[in-house]
């Protein structure tokens, strides 16, 4: 499966490009031949795509670059080492090297480092240098293999000429920023890299970077934001990579009341994800202790299997013989002891040889994973819905790290289902002080790093305490909403038909500018010197590299309309050429031809029902003719609305602000999804009414969303926005006081005046005409672009 870069993840890696671009016009040195690298953390979630993004980052560098670049990308475990090889050689992220060789780290080769065609990306783990004094030390990288070299890898890195003598740019990549010690640091720096990236939600600078730190601070002027590239957590749950929502139980009692509410819930949501027809269902992971029973006290691992009280064993037991599953859908990954004597049963499913297990653990496809924090790093499922976290594994750091592993969405998709949209964990611990504590630190760590993820706390197992979610009072169905684009094909054919073929143009495909400075080696062996040489051109990629990055800024989908097979986007050429902006030119013609001659449409062929929702019991505010008893998480506005809508005695509901009924966006912001505040039945009609209409209306993605086709004889849609003050007809605000409701009018957005919260509702509610009759009835709607 080839991953599509989404607009924010272009976004952070075109900031890091940038900034290393402008950096190396004019480097800070340390020697005459030797600069201060260039450095930048990545902070984003988890799931957010990180690889990605540095892949992408270290694609664009190239593109810049005069001579072909040499990439080492560390790791710190084998486990994230081996996948990260895999995506970039072959997987998922290969289609953004195109102009890489990718290699472990200890199978480069002399001529790896001579090539002059080629980038080259070596991969490895962190405990590849881990070793400070080299000459004693046993590592291979800093020993000759006189069969090819009279110089270690070590040295061939550092030297890094090609065939040509010139010095090879260096860019060291670390996925996992937060894990680099100070030794290793030091010892990459001798390498005398022209750039350190590192990726990590945490910014800690190990000692012997920060006096790399210090020279840009002071040299270049760098503030603190000048080092970090961050990625919005709101932009990477819009994006559908992560779930929405987190439910975080707290339980005070025994295990199996936590475990039975849990599979509980689990069942509902492999019943959800059944019922859209989803090709996944939901997995379970259980952390504890492994040999621990109670504070220092270890399980004794000379008893019968029967006796055993290590925590792994009786959830174990408790799932097989009292919940009935089946020990084959069952992982244990951790290293619990058994002696020859008392062996554990044969279908107890044990993994304890760490990394070493790790290939036959994943190809096992468990639904339930028991396992201590040593598969953490590394393991990423986005089937994980639900944690079960046992008493002693009770720290912020230990369970924000726990639920960084459940936050991945499957398929990268939202679900009209908000359950589908929700991880959920279930904390055990002896007494409730414990457990507030720990909630209260992690709800802390959350808002900071995912402020735009839903947070839900509740107490378990309590029959008094009132439930998180609550179920639908009554049946109600939305239709599902979908962009029409087959009518956007053949101008956009035509746009591409336009492209000039630069396969044989050697003038503008040439780059203009921008010099770099490369260290180059002159002379013959006997005089030889090292000097800066000033190259203008940089290495070429092809025309369908810029055409398909440049779409994707703004609106991915429009790709699918476009045949990027055509022979005329193999032409090789510079980033900054003619032939490359002509390119992006053409791009944003096919984005603004998928955007004029796009419809937004919905369909009574596929409906959701109003399913349950989540709410924080503590803030519930109840309703008298909402489908569900009440909705929490309501600002003053919102409340207003909620309490006027009700007096009306319409059936309606409070739609989440992220997931089930969605409405895409046509514009080229990169926000593709507007979910309205609340959703009324009136008559044959569903009003969605949203209070922050602001945004929306100041662009023409106001007027495309007001503008809703419908197809079928489901019932009409009508989109009403809401701004604050009065505003008129030239979308202009002229005072702070009362409402202006939005309304369609000759193909515009026409603004209605209201003083009171009340008439702003009735003025959404009310019936009028519909001019919508006969929309494109020839059109078969055969090629709908989700």
């Amino acid at each position: 499966m080839i991953v599509e870069l989404l607009p924010f993840q272009i976004k952070a890696s075109t900031t890091i490009t940038d900034r290393f671009v402008h950096y190396l016009e004019d480097p800070l040195t340390i020697t005459r031949t030797k600069i201060v690298p260039f450095y930048q953390n990545l902070s984003s979630i988890t799931g957010s795509g990180k690889t990605l993004i540095l892949a992408d980052s270290i694609a664009q560098i190239r593109s810049t670059l005069p001579v072909e670049p040499i990439v080492l990308w560390l790791s710190k475990g084998r486990v994230v080492v081996w996948q990260t090889y895999y995506n970039l050689m072959s997987g998922k992220y290969a289609n953004l090297l195109d102009g890489f060789d990718v290699k472990p780290l200890l199978d480069c080769k002399l001529w790896d480092i001579e090539r002059t065609d080629r980038g080259l990306v070596l991969v490895a783990t962190i405990g590849k240098f881990n070793q400070k004094d080299k000459e004693k030390g046993d590592r291979k990288i800093y020993q000759v293999e006189l069969d090819s070299a009279d110089k270690s890898l070590w040295e061939l890195l550092k030297q890094r000429r090609d065939s040509h003598g010139r010095r090879r740019p260096f860019v060291i990549v670390y996925d996992e920023g937060h894990n680099l010690s100070n030794q290793q640091t030091e010892l990459l720096l001798e390498l005398e890299p022209d750039a350190l990236i590192a990726a990590s939600a945490t910014l800690r600078i190990p000692e012997a970077l920060k006096r790399t730190i210090d020279r840009l601070q002071q040299d270049k002027g760098w503030s603190e934001s000048d080092f970090v590239t961050s990625v919005k957590s709101s932009e990477v749950v819009n994006s559908h990579l992560v779930k929405q929502n987190i439910l975080l139980g707290g339980y005070v009692t025994p295990m199996e009341i936590a475990i039975d509410e849990m599979l509980e819930q689990m069942e509902k949501v492999g019943d959800s994800a059944a019922e859209l027809g989803l090709s996944f269902t939901p997995k379970s992971i259980y952390v504890s202790n492994t040999n621990v029973v109670t504070g220092l006290a270890k399980d004794s691992e000379d008893k019968p299997f029967s006796e055993r009280s290590a925590r792994p064993i009786l959830i174990w037991r408790y799932l097989v013989e009292t919940k009935g599953i089946d020990p084959a859908d069952i992982a244990v990954y951790c290293d619990l002891k058994f002696s020859p004597k008392q062996p554990a049963p044969p279908e107890f499913n044990l993994f304890s040889g760490g990394d070493a297990d790790y290939d036959k653990f994943i190809s096992g496809d468990f639904k339930h994973v028991i396992f201590n924090l040593s598969l953490q790093e590394g393991w990423d499922d986005p089937e994980v819905y639900f944690a079960y976290i046992d008493k002693d594994m009770g720290s912020k750091d230990q369970v924000t790290q726990i639920i960084g592993r459940v936050l991945r969405q499957p398929g990268r998709q939202h679900y009209p289902s908000p359950e589908l949209n929700t991880a959920y964990f279930y904390i055990r611990t002896d007494e409730k002080s414990v457990f507030e504590q720990v909630l209260a630190e992690v709800e802390s760590k959350l808002i900071v790093e995912s402020p735009d993820i839903n947070l839900t706390i509740y107490k378990g197992g309590s029959k008094s305490d009132k439930k998180p979610t609550l179920p639908p009072k009554k049946e109600r169905f939305v239709p599902e909403i979908s962009v029409y684009s087959a009518n956007a094909q053949e101008p956009i054919r035509r746009i591409i038909e336009q492209i000039h073929d630069y396969t044989n143009d050697d003038v503008n495909t040439v780059g203009k500018g921008g010099r770099i400075q490369i260290l180059q080696t002159i002379g013959t062996s006997n005089g030889q010197k090292e000097e800066w040489v000033e190259i203008e051109h940089s290495n070429r990629v092809t025309a369908r590299w810029v055409f398909i990055r440049e779409i994707s800024k703004y609106q991915p989908k429009a790709v699918n309309l476009c045949d990027i097979e055509n022979p005329k986007f193999d032409a090789l050429v510079e980033y900054s050429s003619r032939a490359a902006d002509n390119i992006r030119e053409a791009a944003k013609k096919v984005v603004k031809a998928y955007i004029d001659n796009s419809v937004v449409i919905h369909s009574d062929l596929s409906t959701y029902k109003v399913p349950e929702f989540t709410v924080n019991p503590s803030e519930l505010v109840e309703f008298k003719n909402a489908i569900h008893e009440g909705y929490s998480g309501l600002n003053k506005l919102e409340k207003k609305f909620a309490i006027a809508i009700d007096t009306t005695k319409r059936v309606w509901f409070r739609n989440p602000s992220r997931g089930f009924f969605e409405i895409p966006l046509l514009d080229m912001g990169g926000t593709n999804h507007f979910n309205p505040d609340f959703i009324v039945w009136v008559d044959n009609a569903i009003v969605a009414i949203d209070t922050k209409g602001d945004h929306l209306i100041v662009g023409d993605a106001g007027r495309k969303l007001l503008d809703l086709k419908k197809y079928g004889n489901g019932p009409e849609i009508k989109i009403r926005l809401v701004t604050e003050g009065r505003w008129n007809t030239h979308i202009q605000k002229e005072e702070n006081v009362g409402f202006t409701v939005w309304v369609l009018k000759n193909g515009r957005a026409f603004p209605l005046y209201c003083e009171s919260v009340n008439e702003a509702v009735k003025k959404c509610l009310a019936p009028e005409g519909s001019n919508l009759e006969g929309f494109l009835a020839a059109e078969s709607f055969g090629g709908y672009n989700y």
